[in-house]
């Protein structure tokens, strides 16, 4: 995956954007490891997979939502 240059500024907005969703992730990856470690090695894969990746894109939905929702609080500056 390449990097994404930025400036200084969108640098310290992109931190303290991770910081935000950051926590929410820490929560999310427990929850998932409560669910894995519940299950039997045979139950790991189906059904459980899905539920997990389910969860994965409730996180990344998260971000982008955070990221918007900052944007309209003025809190984060659309690029040029």
């Amino acid at each position: 995956m390449a990097q994404v240059k930025l400036t200084p500024e969108q640098e310290a907005e992109a931190q303290r954007l991770a910081a935000i969703v950051g926590k929410k992730a820490q929560e999310e990856a427990l929850q998932m490891m409560r669910i894995m470690v519940s299950k039997p090695d045979r139950e790991l894969l189906g059904a459980t997979e899905f539920e997990i990746r389910e969860r994965a894109h409730e996180l990344a939905a998260h971000a982008i939502e955070t990221a918007v929702n900052e944007r309209k609080k003025g809190g984060t500056k659309a690029p040029a």
